[in-house]
This record gives C-alpha cells, sequence and structure tokens, in this order.
C-alpha cells in the first residue's frame, strides 16, 4: 500500500493503479494541492478537496477564486491513469 505522498513522489512503474485509487480513498475530504499539465509549457495549479472516488474517476471540489462567484462551486474529475501517466500531480496540503 502507498500513502498518497508516495503515490506522487514514486509516480513511476512501481504505482499501480490500484494502489492510487486505495490511496486517494484513504484521503476523501482532505485538501489537496492539484497540478495539471494542460500542453506544452502550460501548468494550471489549483487547490482543493477530494470529494469522491468512483472505479475509474475520481472528483475534487475546487477552492472558490476571485474570478468565480463565491457561492459557486466547482468541481472537476479526472482518471487515475493521469496520476499513472503524469498528466496531473496530486499532493497533500
Amino acid at each position: 500500500m502507498y500513502t498518497l505522498e508516495e503515490v506522487v513522489i514514486e509516480m513511476g512503474e512501481k504505482a499501480e493503479l490500484v494502489s492510487i485509487k486505495d490511496a486517494l480513498q484513504r484521503n476523501i475530504g482532505n485538501k489537496i494541492k492539484l497540478t495539471a499539465k494542460k500542453g506544452r509549457k502550460k501548468c494550471i495549479i489549483r487547490q482543493g478537496i477530494i470529494e469522491e472516488t468512483f472505479p475509474s474517476i475520481f472528483i475534487v471540489k475546487l477552492d472558490n477564486t476571485i474570478e468565480e462567484l463565491p457561492s459557486s462551486s466547482r468541481r472537476v474529475s479526472y482518471s487515475y491513469t493521469d496520476i499513472l501517466t503524469k498528466a496531473i500531480e496530486v499532493a497533500l496540503c
């Protein structure tokens, strides 16, 4: 079993989808820092809370930002393979 930090650090070939899912599931409700790579030299860094996990995806409720309405909340979903392929990076805050 991996902790969330170990999955983030050792995301190479050692990390498996089941281990990633278990680590995220154990940290539901915890605040995370999410770095999404959106192409060449483009990264989006956001903070949020792991809200739910499902068999192939997990949902993160993002913190409100200045440009968004204070009453709105934005949710994004990612697959566990996004972590495995390093399309996103997740770290506990």
